[in-house]
C-alpha cells in the first residue's frame, strides 16, 4: 500500500474512533443520560461550578439550547437571493456558541492561550467567566438561569439596556432555557450525579 493510502486510511480510521465527529450524546432530555454517555461533561461542569458558581444545571441547559451539545455547531449560512453564500450568520462556534471576539477575551483573560470551543473543559469554563462577569457587571444572580442567558445572548451592555425587551421570541427562549435547568438539576440529583 502506498504510504498516501496508509496514512488516509489512518486518518480515517481515527474519525471512525470518535476523533472529534461533533455528535450530541442521544436523549437529550435526559440530564442523567447525558453525562452517563459522557461523564467527562460533568467533571467539566463541576469544576466550572467550583471555580465560578455556576450550577451545573445552569451550565447544562445553556449548552442545550446554544448548541445541543454537539462540539462543531455553527451558525447556519446566508445567501443572497436564496443562492448566493454570504458567509454564516455570526462567528459563534463550538459547545457555548461563543463569539470570535469574546472568545478571544477570555482567552487573554482567564482562558490559556490554546483554549478551544469545542473542547468541553474550555466551552463550560469560558460560560462560567462569562455569567460570573454577569453577576459582577449586572448583579445577575448565577442560579438566574433567565437572566443569565438573556445576558449570555444579548452581551451585558445589551442586558442593562433591556435588548431583550424587543425581542419576544428570545424572552421565550430564556424562559425555555430555565425551565430546562430545573429540569436537568432535578433529575441529576435523582440520578445522584450533583
Amino acid at each position: 500500500m502506498s504510504r498516501r493510502l496508509s496514512a488516509l486510511a489512518a486518518l480515517v480510521f481515527l474519525a471512525a474512533c470518535g476523533g472529534g465527529s461533533g455528535e450530541a450524546p442521544r436523549d437529550l432530555d435526559n440530564a442523567c443520560s447525558i453525562v452517563d454517555q459522557r461523564p467527562n461533561y460533568l467533571s467539566a461542569m463541576k469544576k466550572t461550578e467550583r471555580e465560578w458558581g455556576i450550577p451545573v444545571a445552569v451550565q447544562m441547559a445553556t449548552i442545550h439550547q446554544e448548541s445541543k451539545f454537539i462540539s462543531n455547531a455553527r451558525t447556519p449560512h446566508q445567501y443572497a437571493l436564496g443562492i448566493i453564500p454570504m458567509g454564516r450568520q455570526s462567528s459563534a462556534y463550538g459547545y457555548s456558541q461563543a463569539l470570535d471576539g469574546t472568545w478571544e477575551e477570555y482567552k487573554d483573560g482567564p482562558g490559556r492561550g490554546n483554549a478551544r470551543r469545542n473542547n468541553i473543559r474550555d466551552a463550560t469554563d469560558f460560560m462560567g467567566w462569562y455569567m460570573d462577569k454577569s453577576y459582577r457587571v449586572n448583579g445577575i444572580s448565577k442560579t438566574d438561569t433567565r437572566n443569565q442567558y438573556l445576558a449570555y445572548h444579548e452581551g451585558h451592555a445589551g442586558w442593562r439596556r433591556g435588548s431583550f425587551n424587543r425581542k419576544p421570541w428570545l424572552l421565550g427562549v430564556a424562559d425555555n432555557v430555565s425551565a430546562r435547568a430545573v429540569i436537568y438539576d432535578r433529575q441529576l440529583k435523582a440520578c445522584r450525579k450533583i
